[in-house]
């Protein structure tokens, strides 16, 4: 069940990079809008599309039971892994870092353990569990996020 799980995360973090690389820029309008806050700085900024989020809860949500994982923790995962992204994008942008730039650990956290927060009591996860899966998700983004960019599927190497 961890391993599904795990492979869940990556499909539904790992749908928007694929989703923009297949669409190009169709569907890419920044969920933000353009906003900026009074800081002068993007609410999300640009990367944050609904092409993004639609794309990893459809594929997420239809991966799960592929996986032997119920549709509705798929979609729940996915839901949680986006609203973690956001917040880190959100966060980023306060803290002046560009969109795509690297910030170790606020890039992979929230997007893992948020999800597997909320999942844990669906799939009576221990919080071993929990902490082990997000760190393994922490480890395996940052190799497939280089491996990623020399097949030049990704942007930034990170």
């Amino acid at each position: 069940m961890e391993i599904h799980l795990l492979v869940l995360l990556f499909i539904a973090n790992g749908s928007p990079i694929l989703a923009r690389r297949f669409l190009g820029e169709r569907f890419g309008r920044a969920l933000d809008g353009g906003r900026v806050l009074a800081d002068g700085r993007p609410l999300l900024g640009a990367s944050k599309t609904l092409r993004g989020i639609v794309s990893a809860l459809l594929v997420t949500m239809l991966a799960a039971p592929l996986l032997g994982v119920s549709w509705i923790v798929g979609l729940l995962l996915a839901v949680f892994a986006m609203l973690g992204d956001l917040s880190s994008s959100f966060l980023k942008r306060r803290l002046g870092l560009q969109p795509s730039s690297m910030a170790l650990g606020l890039d992979q956290i929230p997007e893992s353990l948020l999800p597997l927060m909320v999942c844990r009591p669906l799939l009576e996860l221990s919080w071993a569990q929990v902490l082990w899966l997000t760190l393994a998700f922490f480890v395996l983004e940052l190799i497939l996020s280089q491996l990623l960019y020399r097949l030049g599927i990704r942007k930034h190497p990170y």
